[in-house]
C-alpha cells in the first residue's frame, strides 16, 4: 500500500500563490510518476499538471505559466507551485502517485481563492 499526505493548500486573494506539497509513504520501490488534479463544486475532476520519474512534465491548458511542478525522487514527493491564482483556480486539489501499474490518491486539500 502507498499513502499520500498532501499539505500546503488555503485561503490566498486572486493573484496570489500557493505551494502544495505531496508525501508518498508505505510500500514503494519505485514511483513512476506523481500528479495533481483538482474537482470544483458541480465540475468533474481533471488533470492540472503530472511529471515523470524522469522529469517530463504535462499540464492543463488554463494553469500552462502559472503553475510549475516538480519532484524530489530521494524524497518520493512532488511539488505544485501555483503563481497568479484565480478565483476559478478554487477547487479540492488531489495528489496521485503510479506505482507498479497502479494509481494511488491522495485525500485532498483545499485550495480557494477569492476575488
Amino acid at each position: 500500500q502507498v499513502q499520500l499526505v498532501e499539505s500546503g493548500g488555503g485561503l490566498v486573494q486572486a493573484g496570489g500563490s500557493l505551494r502544495l506539497s505531496c508525501a508518498a509513504s508505505g510500500s514503494i520501490f519505485s514511483i513512476d510518476a506523481m500528479g495533481w488534479y483538482r474537482q470544483a463544486p458541480g465540475n468533474q475532476r481533471a488533470l492540472v499538471a503530472h511529471i515523470t520519474r524522469g522529469g517530463s512534465t504535462n499540464y492543463a491548458e488554463s494553469v500552462k505559466g502559472r503553475f510549475t511542478i516538480s519532484g524530489d525522487n530521494a524524497k518520493n514527493s512532488a511539488y505544485l507551485q501555483m503563481n497568479s491564482l484565480k478565483p476559478e483556480d478554487t477547487a479540492v486539489y488531489s495528489c496521485i502517485a503510479d506505482v507498479g501499474g497502479r494509481r494511488y490518491w491522495g485525500r485532498g486539500t483545499q485550495v480557494t481563492v477569492s476575488s
